[in-house]
């Protein structure tokens, strides 16, 4: 990791030298009761204005998240609280200094997404997961994992030929997914792109919708086109489209196909059955990839009917060459809001709707006294 600037640790606050960056003046495992204080120096006074953010919104925003003191003079920030505290705060800042000196713009939520990874793993290198370039399409983006879980699922991906990913809304599993599939087609290590998901949900049946096929398949595939369309220019998608080399269909399409040199991706797998699940892990041919993807509490199967992903995380997981990954609502690299939603979501159906809890409904209220 390059040098960026230097730090001092109370002792030396009077008269602070420069020296290599992350030459700790406190450790991590030190006592989190005691208060530290260290000066960070930073080299570039531009870079460090930029670091601090808007009216010092990411220096207020560490201040928040974990409960230190962080204060800006020029290109010095003076930092003080737990000695576990500030050995984070000082390794986002520094870090993330790098990060803006390599010419990658820093946000709040990837300070937020910083503090969260520090935090879990001490000695991660932050460089190395923003600089995971996943997709350079064309000029439509560059897509890079956000946080250490993404990092972990891209790896995943990579290394298995199966990969499942469990998890709420807005985790990032269809969309890397997505990148991994495009990264993989421009590399030439497939030679086309297969996206797919059931066509039922929320009770609907295609049956029952108005229109010829396209139409009544058009809004299930949609989400699907929506994340192509944010890594591909359209015009590419409609020539690769016409060639097969990329095909967005419905699940059921998929039956007494075998598909080779193929990347493959399930989306909104918890809505599958047994059978259908069955049918395309069946599907896998030489050389190919596949990934699926779903969220199990948002299960929209009539009652009674397990889902095909449920079943397939329980029946598959002792095997060795299928990676299986589970994101939490900690994971959510949407707006702030969203994990709060589903943090309320969760509460509320871990109890009944009149408080209790679903054991205590489920008994009639009768709990222990």
């Amino acid at each position: 990791m390059a040098s960026c600037c230097s730090h001092q640790s109370a002792e030396a606050l009077e008269s602070p030298t420069r020296g290599p960056a992350h030459s700790s003046g406190s450790s991590y495992l030190g006592d989190a009761r005691s208060n530290t204080r260290q000066t960070l120096i930073f080299d570039d006074n531009l870079t460090a204005a930029e670091l601090y953010g808007d009216g010092e919104h990411n220096l207020r925003l560490l201040q928040r998240e974990l409960g230190v003191e962080a204060h800006a003079r020029g290109n010095e920030v003076r930092l003080s609280g737990s000695a576990a505290a500030v050995e984070i705060a000082r390794n986002v800042l520094e870090q993330l200094y790098d990060v803006l000196r390599s010419g990658r713009p820093v946000h709040s939520r990837d300070v937020r997404a910083a503090i969260g990874m520090v935090s879990e793993k001490p000695d991660i290198d932050l460089q190395d997961v923003y600089e995971d370039v996943l997709a350079n399409v064309g000029s439509r983006r560059t897509i890079r994992a956000k946080n250490l879980s993404q990092r972990n699922y891209i790896e995943l991906i990579r290394r298995h030929d199966l990969a499942i990913a469990v998890g709420p809304a807005g985790t990032g599993k269809t969309y890397l997914a997505m990148a991994m599939a495009i990264a993989a087609l421009n590399a030439k290590d497939v030679s086309r792109v297969v996206l797919t998901r059931p066509a039922v949900e929320a009770g609907e049946r295609l049956g029952f919708l108005p229109g010829d096929l396209a139409e009544k398949v058009d809004p299930y595939m949609r989400p699907l086109y929506d994340a192509l369309r944010d890594m591909m220019e359209y015009e590419k998608i409609d020539r690769l489209s016409e060639r097969g080399v990329i095909e967005v269909a419905p699940l059921a399409f998929m039956r007494g196909r075998t598909l080779n040199d193929s990347f493959i991706i399930l989306d909104e797998a918890q809505n599958t059955t047994s059978e259908q699940m069955k049918m395309f892990l069946t599907r896998l041919g030489y050389g190919s990839k596949a990934v699926i993807t779903g969220d199990i509490t948002q299960i929209d199967l009539p009652n009674g009917t397990e889902s095909g992903l449920v079943e397939a995380t329980q029946i598959l997981s002792d095997i060795e060459e299928i990676g299986i990954m589970y994101f939490t609502r900690a994971d959510v690299v949407r707006h702030p809001l969203v994990q709060s939603i589903i943090h309320a979501y969760e509460g509320f159906q871990s109890r009944g709707s009149d408080g209790r809890s679903v054991s205590e409904a489920k008994a009639g209220g009768r709990g222990d006294a």
